[in-house]
């Protein structure tokens, strides 16, 4: 691996393999002799608490010098292009960038002009992909349910605009998973669903629920959409909200996550958030360490 821009064409055993040495980090903790000397950049362009955090955490805990590129006081606000921007850094002698962009596909664009070897992680662009997000939650299910061929998963929420959703189907079906059930309201379900070819696409939260092994509640990203695709947030939470009570039509120990931020009451009940059957801090946890292992795979010397 040179880069991890999205997990589409990733084989499903360089997946296990990420996730195999992500546990070996969880277990071993930190490794500061593995990147001794390597630089990590953090160029985001959208807010982030989690994924920014994470990355720095963890390429702190392998011995990495980290920068976070402050977009605010930085020359793009002079009119310097992306491109000298990328040139800029690059002449800094960074090891990686970690990128967050609006636009779909713009870490595979600075990838494409990079001049040095530097390492391009995807931190989530556009609605296309979050391939680490997919990595933790695949991660969060293994430690709990060994094997996804045999589990029904739930994704409901803003599908249309997530780049969550469409890494998590990506992670998931490498690893086998073959019952995935996808639940939005029609404005918030993709025009073209062939992009989830093997997937149930529904819009009967109810009915998706049955059973289920694992539901992933995804933000309402409003950002991204014009107001008038959405009803009010209690009417958008009676019917895709959960609940106690729509939990309980899924399996008795349902795992239940969430990517966040959490909108509380809208698409989450704060008791199901916070309850008994919730995985939402441990994917929190995780996120650190499957972003150890995507920075040691792309940046540790090799033996």
């Amino acid at each position: 691996m040179r880069h991890l821009l999205t997990l589409e064409t990733l084989p499903g055993a360089k997946i296990a393999h990420l996730l195999e040495r992500a546990e070996d980090f969880r277990t071993r903790g930190r490794q500061r002799d593995l990147l001794v000397d390597r630089t990590v950049l953090n160029l985001f362009f959208e807010p982030s608490t989690r994924t920014r955090t994470s990355f720095e955490i963890a390429a702190r805990r392998l011995g990495a010098d980290v920068v976070n590129f402050d977009l605010s006081r930085s020359s793009t606000t002079k009119g310097e292009s992306l491109l000298d921007t990328l040139h800029t850094l690059e002449a800094m002698r960074l090891d990686a960038l970690v990128v967050r962009h609006n636009e779909n596909r713009m870490p595979d664009w600075l990838a494409e002009h990079a001049n040095t070897d530097v390492a391009i992680i995807n931190a989530g662009d556009g609605s296309r992909a979050h391939p680490t997000q997919g990595l933790l939650d695949a991660l969060t299910i293994r430690q709990h349910r060994r094997n996804l061929e045999n589990l029904a998963i739930v994704i409901c929420g803003d599908i249309r605009h997530s780049r969550v959703a469409r890494s998590d189907v990506h992670a998931f079906t490498a690893l086998g998973a073959r019952d995935i059930r996808l639940c939005a309201p029609r404005a918030l379900l993709p025009e073209d669903t062939s992009e989830f070819a093997g997937c149930v696409v529904s819009e009967d939260f109810d009915a998706a629920l049955d059973n289920a092994d694992v539901v992933i509640m995804l933000r309402i990203q409003k950002e991204r959409m014009a107001a008038a695709l959405l009803p009010a947030d209690s009417d958008y939470f009676a019917q895709y909200g959960l609940d106690a009570r729509r939990l309980a039509l899924a399996a008795p120990d349902c795992m239940v996550l969430h990517p966040g931020p959490i909108n509380r009451g809208v698409e989450i009940a704060g008791e199901v958030a916070d309850g008994a059957q919730s995985r939402i801090l441990d994917q929190v946890s995780n996120g650190v360490f499957v972003r150890m292992a995507v920075l040691a795979e792309l940046l540790a010397p090799r033996a």
